[in-house]
């Protein structure tokens, strides 16, 4: 018996709720299960950032837990996933994780999944960085963590803000080893120079 394939996918109050909606529509038409835990800010900044509601934003994910629900399924390492992605990553989030602060769901299923050594992709926000965030980043690096800021490529000539939005989440999603068809992966100097 083979177990589902599972992601948690986590949304916190940083700018860029965008990249998280359209991981989690990305995953619609796949095999991939998504169990979405949604901060109290991330709602108010997913009103702000874009036309979704969180209730739209809800019914695009398998499974949808409370923030304060400690009980909840992906709180416990005997839930098998194929790890965890929070997009958009504040940096309280961060520090909370990186400090094993388990004082809400987001930061509990994060525990676990380090516990686990699962795999745990942070798209972190935040510009400039300080100290802080950066020692922050470095520990979890250490601890196997992957940093993974929403960074726009060009390489790829995109045409849209949304096409910079699919690049992103699409690689967050190869780091956790889901490998969607996307357009416009990169084919090496000579391909794209033939264009």
């Amino acid at each position: 018996m083979t177990a589902p394939r599972r992601l948690i996918v986590a949304i916190t109050g940083a700018t860029g709720t965008v990249f998280g909606v359209r991981l989690l529509e990305m995953l619609q038409d796949t095999d991939v299960e998504t169990h979405l835990i949604m901060s109290r800010w991330a709602a108010r900044t997913l009103v702000l950032e874009t036309s979704c509601t969180v209730e739209q934003v809800e019914a695009l994910a398998t499974r949808v837990y409370p923030l304060t629900d400690q009980g909840a399924a992906v709180s416990s390492g005997s839930f098998l996933t194929l790890g965890m992605v929070v997009v958009p990553c504040s940096m309280r989030t961060l520090a909370a994780i990186a400090h094993g602060l388990g004082d809400n769901l987001i930061h509990r299923a994060a525990d676990v999944i380090l516990k686990e050594r699962r795999k745990l992709v942070l798209a972190v926000r935040e510009a400039p960085l300080s100290d802080i965030h950066l020692e922050n980043m470095l520990k979890l690096s250490r601890m196997g963590v992957v940093i993974c800021p929403p960074m726009p490529a060009f390489y790829n000539k995109p045409e849209s803000v949304d096409d910079l939005v699919n690049y992103t989440a699409a690689r967050l999603l190869d780091q956790l080893g889901i490998h969607l068809d996307v357009r416009n992966r990169w084919t090496g100097m000579r391909q794209a120079g033939a264009r």
